[in-house]
């Protein structure tokens, strides 16, 4: 039988097995990317008013967090 709040649970746990991380490790790769595109965000914004700073940092970034999430849980 199951308790009331494995369903809950699995709402914090599913995900990050399927990529395979624990609850913790996922929080601290989500936040770590979340981070990385607030520094992208900046960037671009930056840019937008002086187009000669930051040519390539935000899509460097960009490019960069997509290559390490592009095939994440392909098993």
């Amino acid at each position: 039988m199951q308790s009331p709040s494995q369903p809950l649970t699995r709402l914090f746990t599913d995900h990050p097995a399927s990529v395979g991380e624990s609850y913790g490790q996922h929080m601290g790769f989500a936040l770590r990317f979340a981070l990385w595109l607030l520094v992208a965000a900046g960037a671009a914004l930056i840019h937008a008013l002086l187009p000669f700073a930051f040519e390539r940092t935000a899509s460097r970034i960009v490019a960069r967090l997509y290559a390490r999430t592009a095939n994440r849980g392909a098993h």
